[in-house]
């Protein structure tokens, strides 16, 4: 089996795919021709967003290609400024009618709060559950078949959990060597909740660093290649983002194992310099 072809199952015991492409900051013209690279290259699961702006292109690449849309795993999301029933029940079936797909299989939340006050103080509970109350209405007719959230934190899945009819399936989060944050992670574990992590290469910021290098080269592997390994081996589903077909195809070649030891050692790597100054720089621009 290879890391294409690994899967996990879901709290509704429906199978996601571990290896995906992202295709955020992937222009809606150019967002097919990746696509299709990933999918060609063996990818089955791709991960786009009503922000992204590309809906309509990953749909095109969905049309065009030759596998049957049942061996495709399709995730979108539900822009985090919606905070309001009506709107999520109009956004869910924009996004149905942008990627032209009969059912999406897992849908998000994109975030706790508006992007403009993203990890900012300020609550947004009664927002997320009409959000939320939209997402399980959709998925209880079957246009989406699995349900979750993306950069909620501990209290935000509380609230879904303590008052929807539905527990998250799914929470999407920031995770990377030198920044795997533990807490929401074994909380999420312990809720029965997938943990997907986006931006594993730290949006590029990680790959210079001297302990990565090492041992990638003790792998025989590319930097990008550990880390993307790194979440594999956490148990995460894993999605990195390129629209280059050569990154492509190098990012899905992850099929080999990194030691216990070894992994202890990246899970104690110490955080990259001005990066959380810089991390909502690059959660704003999601929405783009």
């Amino acid at each position: 089996m290879t890391s294409y072809d690994k899967t996990l199952k879901l709290a509704n015991d429906l199978q996601i795919p571990v290896l995906g492409l992202g295709v955020w900051k992937i222009a809606d013209e150019d967002v097919e021709a990746a696509v299709l690279a990933a999918i060609d290259a063996g990818y089955r699961h791709i991960d786009t967003a009503q922000a992204y702006r590309n809906e309509k292109g990953v749909g095109r690449a969905i049309k065009a290609t030759d596998v049957d849309r049942s061996e495709l795993y399709i995730t979108t999301k539900l822009s985090g400024d919606i905070k309001e029933y009506e709107t999520a029940v109009a956004a869910i079936d924009k996004s149905l009618s942008d990627l032209d797909l009969d059912y999406i299989d897992l849908m998000l939340i994109h975030s706790p709060q508006p992007w403009v006050n993203f990890r900012e103080e300020g609550n947004y509970d009664q927002g997320n559950l009409e959000a939320w109350r939209a997402l399980e209405e959709a998925h209880q007719a079957g246009k989406i078949k699995a349900i979750g959230v993306s950069n909620f934190e501990k209290s935000d899945i509380e609230n879904l959990i303590n008052n929807g009819t539905v527990k998250p399936m799914v929470n999407q989060i920031l995770a990377h060597i030198s920044n795997t944050p533990f807490d929401i992670i074994e909380y999420c574990e312990s809720e029965g909740i997938i943990v997907e992590a986006y931006s594993p290469n730290g949006h590029g910021e990680i790959l210079n660093k001297a302990e990565i290098v090492a041992m990638a080269e003790k792998y025989q592997v590319s930097p990008a290649q550990l880390a993307i390994r790194y979440c594999i081996e956490l148990g995460f589903v894993v999605l990195p983002k390129s629209g280059n077909p050569d990154h492509i195809v190098e990012n899905g070649q992850v099929d080999f194992e990194i030691s216990a030891e070894d992994m202890e050692t990246l899970k104690r790597i110490e955080r990259v310099t001005d990066y959380e100054s810089n991390e909502l720089v690059f959660a704003r621009p999601r929405q783009q």
